[in-house]
């Protein structure tokens, strides 16, 4: 997103900030409207200044959620091997929940030394860490006295001003991008190396690409239901091309109508949803209210009629973060129903038995 945004949660795209008004875009909120004061990565959100009906906001950079821009090389710390020692490791400050899960996935969740305040809500193992603000307000004071060799962040207009002033201040920065499968796969080989965690980074690639072969396979001759996954329901914000979130669509099946309206997190309009007649509503708004009874004031949808309005738990999928595995094979229960969980498993195991032993 221009902001990060993810949920961009945990890079989950970010929701609008109601508090204060966002300055012109990490991605889009994922997307990344204005952000909420508390500091907090609000799930996908787009730039404000929206259109009343359809914004094609300019993706904020990635967090999810939010558009990320290219991916800036950091130099490998030559001390980290991949069984150093803890103290040839370095000290690190993780300014992004998706970062912080993939090195505490790792294993690596002691060379963190401080974390930002979304970060330790959302991924248990740093809670006690100490904490240096929110997304998009951190302490400079805070940061600088925790002595960390370097500073993680990811793309977007606010976090790489934060990089700015750290750089200034001294202090190495390290910015990724996450907006896109590909950038997060990207970032679990960086900061793998970065930890001396090569080997881990690599077994981990290849169970989430594994994941994805066996979802491909299961779904194959499957229908493709048409989909819209809601960021935001008031205003109505929704996934669109170029996300790592329209990906995972494609990967289990679904068809994204938001892909053909705008790429990133786009501003949708009430008379744009009932003209696209979507077969399945995938609805991600935090903390909102059944979404069945908020769908069902539009009965002529075809996901309301037949009671395809899901409610999903957007940290559980909108993560651009180390278990993308586990998020590609819940959203493929949620597209085709709990039966299609049987076809992944056998899909996984054949994969995983050499080509002799299946002939037998």
């Amino acid at each position: 997103m221009p902001r990060s945004g993810p949920a961009t949660m945990m890079g989950r795209p970010r929701r609008p900030d109601r508090a204060r008004s966002a300055p012109s875009p990490d991605r889009p909120r994922p997307v990344a409207l204005p952000h909420r004061a508390s500091g907090r990565e609000a799930p996908l959100v787009p730039p404000s200044g929206s259109s009343p009906r359809l914004d094609r906001s300019r993706a904020p950079v990635r967090v999810l959620i939010a558009l990320l821009s290219l991916l800036l090389g950091a130099p490998a710390l030559a001390t980290a091997t991949s069984e150093g020692p803890a103290e040839s490791l370095p000290r690190l400050i993780s300014l992004n929940p998706s970062l912080t899960a993939i090195l505490v996935r790792l294993g690596a969740a002691s060379t963190l030394v401080g974390v930002d305040d979304y970060s330790a809500q959302v991924v248990p193992e740093v809670a006690g860490l100490p904490r240096v603000g929110g997304l998009f307000d951190p302490s400079l004071e805070a940061v600088v006295a925790l002595d960390p060799d370097r500073v993680l962040l990811v793309a977007g207009v606010d976090q790489e001003g934060h990089a700015v002033r750290l750089r200034r201040a001294g202090v190495e920065v390290d910015v990724y991008a996450n907006e896109r499968l590909w950038q997060v796969f990207e970032n679990i080989d960086r900061l793998g190396a970065l930890v001396g965690r090569e080997a881990r980074a690599e077994t981990r690639i290849r169970e989430i690409r594994a994941m994805q072969a066996a979802v491909a396979a299961a779904t194959a001759a499957r229908p493709r239901p048409t989909a819209i996954a809601v960021v935001d329901r008031s205003p109505l914000y929704l996934v669109g091309r170029g996300t790592f979130l329209d990906e995972m669509l494609e990967a289990v099946g679904a068809e994204n109508l938001v892909r053909g309206l705008a790429p990133g997190y786009p501003r949708g309009s009430v008379e744009w949803l009932i003209a696209a007649r979507p077969e399945l509503v995938l609805d991600m708004t935090p903390g909102a209210s059944a979404a069945r009874s908020f769908w069902g004031r539009w009965p002529s949808l075809p996901a309301v009629a037949n009671d395809r309005v899901l409610t999903v738990e957007a940290s559980r999928v909108s993560m651009p973060g180390p278990d993308l595995d586990e998020a590609i094979r819940e959203l493929a229960i949620l597209v085709h129903g709990e039966a299609i969980a049987a076809e992944i498993d056998a899909a996984l195991s054949s994969a995983a038995t050499p080509a002799g032993e299946r002939a037998r």
